[in-house]
């Protein structure tokens, strides 16, 4: 059984300290702690997004447990990838459905691993040496502040530790649980300012293309890069990780990245970080 290497996300913790944290786990047992994790509070999302039958086995498909799948359930015929239910998420979907928009940017839910995700192409690429003028989105590295106001460190910081959490292929996937009560924030699921097909820069609660949360509101900018901590519910541990910014809302705090790899076109997460998982358990 394939034995994976987990570690907290890195922030201000020493070489030293990150290594003695060091864990690993089999297969078998990442898939029971996503279910775990994935089975907490859905609140109205549930119905509205038909996560009901989210908890489904993990893998499966050609790109194994690293895999990250389409979710439309409820939304097959509303959803551009509707149609794509269940299957391997490819980053030359998100660039066909892209250039139907006025900003270049596309996004779908996901699955990966039994975990509620959402998936973003920003064209950064393209316009990550142009002007910076709205409607030509690029990522943003940025400050980042806990709950409280309180300066966490700069995204770049946590680059250094580990490039991998620098969102690479024009693609960004973050872990798709609310930090205020754990619900489900999707791509584009309501009509209003927030979702809107436009952009702003400054990690602000300007522009549309935001991850809205139906169930309280709360927004987050994919395109926005900060450090930023989280605390787990139950015990109360905290812990650093890379995400991207709230702008609005009732949630605390961003959400957290979950690096990827683009293995022949194939959207894969890299289950090297953890921590993400703990603050909904």
């Amino acid at each position: 059984m394939a034995e994976h290497k987990l570690r907290p996300a890195p922030g201000s913790e020493s070489k030293d300290s990150i290594s003695a944290n060091f864990k690993t786990l089999n297969r078998r047992q990442f898939l029971t702690y996503g279910f775990g994790a994935a089975a907490g509070v859905l609140a109205a999302s549930v119905g509205a997004l038909g996560f009901a039958s989210l908890l489904m086995p993990g893998g499966g498909g050609s790109g194994g447990d690293t895999e990250v799948k389409y979710w439309a359930k409820g939304r097959e015929d509303t959803a551009w990838y509707g149609a794509m239910h269940l299957q391997g998420m490819k980053k030359s979907d998100f660039v066909a459905e892209a250039e139907k928009s006025a900003t270049g940017m596309s996004g779908a839910q996901g699955v990966w691993n039994g975990l509620p995700v959402n998936v973003t192409f920003v064209p950064h690429s393209a316009n990550a040496g142009t002007p910076l003028v709205s409607n030509k989105p690029r990522f943003q590295l940025l400050e980042g502040y806990d709950a409280t106001g309180k300066y966490i460190g700069h995204f770049e910081d946590m680059v250094d530790m580990d490039a991998r959490i620098m969102p690479s292929d024009d693609i960004i996937m973050v872990f798709s649980r609310c930090p205020h009560l754990c619900c489900i924030p999707g791509w584009q699921l309501v009509d209003n300012s927030s979702t809107e097909d436009s952009w702003a820069s400054g990690g602000g609660d300007g522009g549309g293309s935001k991850l809205f949360c139906i169930c309280h509101s709360s927004r987050f900018d994919p395109t926005a890069l900060e450090a930023n901590t989280n605390r787990n519910r139950s015990n109360g541990s905290t812990f650093t990780y890379a995400g991207i910014r709230r702008t609005g809302g009732p949630a605390p705090v961003g959400l957290p990245i979950i690096p990827v790899a683009i293995n022949a076109d194939a959207i894969e997460g890299i289950p090297d970080y953890l921590d993400w998982l703990t603050y909904c358990d």
